[in-house]
């Protein structure tokens, strides 16, 4: 749940079955590794499977888990992952409480207006005066001041694919540009004009989300190397970040004098470096797998560009909106004031959710499969890595199911929306939308209901 700075340039495949457990050299699951880096991380599903569940095999089958008094207030919705036609429900059409499961809203919307390849830049360019130059902030929130070997993502390293863009290397290529010209001292300005509106979330507490601002580096951490879901953020990253720039310069051998201003770039300002982020397609895995809440914001911000909206709150729920309507997803009753799902008054039923990862698994929307590599593998990856364990009682679904989760524990909402092969090998999507007073039971019982949806045929 975390996020740094540029703009758009043109840069966890079969999305469902069986990951193999078998772990690599390194002592980690290969299944988890693949998802952390973007790779091939599930088998084709069974060949030949083409007959559904029926809603009769699916109440006959599902009645005792769904009986489970730690479900507390569930509505869910079942679909055929192939056609989104609805197999069994219970309050499939009632909004609820989405939690982080809004992700899946924002990251199918980005990639329905973004390419997939796409980039996201950080720029520097020269200043209106001569020794002035201009850090630009083009809205990639992984954006790193780390070394690469420093780097992790979901407590993984990264590889080519993944790793940020350095904020080192994009010193470096300044210093170059600078010296070739013949200056050792400048001014730096900083751009953050890219979006607008309110820098800070409804629920902005500096830790589960940053402000939201299109310059910042390693998501705005106090301490870029945390790993817990909620680190410390500066209260200004974008000022943060200049001052990092300011010092890497330094160590470049290149002069910063006085303290870096906030500063408006010229249209067509001569480049002077750039550093580009891991393409889109990567970025949404990335945000889905670790539920990254201040990643989820900048997705939102690059689908209101693409759309032609503000790079704004209400700019990116407008694009987001429009983009899944466009999608034939129904967005009556739809209420959402974020694309991370941090808004406590975000609204979504579970059939809209399934409705979402069908549309993400249809074969007509290949541009969308990377929402499906991104879920988290349960027992594996990400927020589901230490659930589908013995303890919950449903293991047997391990590396099975993908799926993403939503909590917002102070609110009661516990949400799981993702995929699974039944017994016959037909691709299923699922939502259960829970309300309760307790978490880890309501989180086991969830748990267990998927996997027995995994593991009937349910005709």
């Amino acid at each position: 749940m975390a996020l740094a700075t540029g703009g758009l340039a043109s840069g966890g495949d079969r999305a469902f079955a069986h990951p193999s457990p078998a772990a690599d050299r390194a002592g980690v699951p290969a299944a988890a590794r693949a998802a952390a880096t973007g790779g091939v991380v599930l088998a084709a599903p069974v060949a030949g499977a083409d007959t559904l569940p029926t809603t009769a095999g699916l109440q006959r089958d599902l009645a005792q888990v769904l009986q489970d008094r730690g479900l507390g207030g569930l509505n869910f919705a079942i679909a055929d992952g192939s056609t989104s036609r609805l197999l069994y429900g219970s309050g499939e059409n009632t909004p609820a409480t989405p939690a982080s499961t809004t992700k899946l809203l924002t990251a199918v919307a980005a990639l329905s207006l973004i390419p997939a390849d796409t980039r996201i830049s950080t720029r520097v360019v020269k200043g209106a005066a001569p020794g002035e130059i201009t850090l630009v902030g083009g809205g990639d929130p992984t954006l790193s001041a780390l070394p690469a070997d420093r780097i992790q993502v979901g407590g993984l390293p990264v590889d080519a694919e993944t790793a940020p863009a350095s904020l080192a290397e994009l010193a470096r290529q300044t210093a170059t540009a600078l010296k070739a010209a013949g200056t050792g001292t400048v001014k730096l300005g900083y751009d953050t004009s890219l979006y607008s509106g309110p820098l800070l979330h409804k629920e902005n507490d500096y830790a589960n989300i940053a402000p939201v601002t299109p310059l910042m580096a390693d998501e705005g951490k106090v301490d870029p190397t945390a790993t817990i879901d909620a680190p410390s953020r500066y209260t200004d990253p974008a000022d943060q970040t200049a001052e990092t720039f300011a010092g890497l310069l330094k160590a470049q051998g290149i002069t910063v004098d006085g303290k870096a201003q906030q500063a408006s770039a010229a249209q067509g300002a001569q480049q002077l470096a750039e550093v580009k982020s891991p393409t889109i397609a990567r970025l949404v895995e990335r945000t889905l797998t670790t539920s990254d809440n201040t990643l989820a914001e900048a997705l939102a911000r690059q689908a209101a560009l693409a759309a032609h909206e503000p790079a704004s709150f209400d700019g990116a729920v407008a694009a987001v909106t429009e983009a899944l309507q466009k999608l034939g997803v129904p967005m009556n009753g739809v209420v959402l004031g974020d694309g991370s799902g941090l808004y406590t008054g975000n609204l979504i039923s579970p059939l809209v959710l399934a409705k979402v990862l069908s549309v993400a698994a249809s074969p007509e929307h290949p541009e969308l499969r990377p929402v499906l590599t991104g879920l988290p593998i349960a027992g594996f990856t990400g927020t589901l890595r230490t659930r589908f364990g013995a303890s919950s009682g449903a293991q047997e679904a391990a590396g099975i199911v993908r799926a993403k989760t939503g909590t917002l524990a102070d609110s009661g909402v516990y949400t799981l929306a993702g995929t699974v092969v039944d017994a016959d090998g037909r691709v299923l999507v699922f939502a259960f939308m829970n309300k309760s007073t307790d978490g880890a039971a309501t989180r086991a019982a969830t748990d267990r209901a998927a996997a027995r949806l995994a593991a009937c045929g349910c005709r």
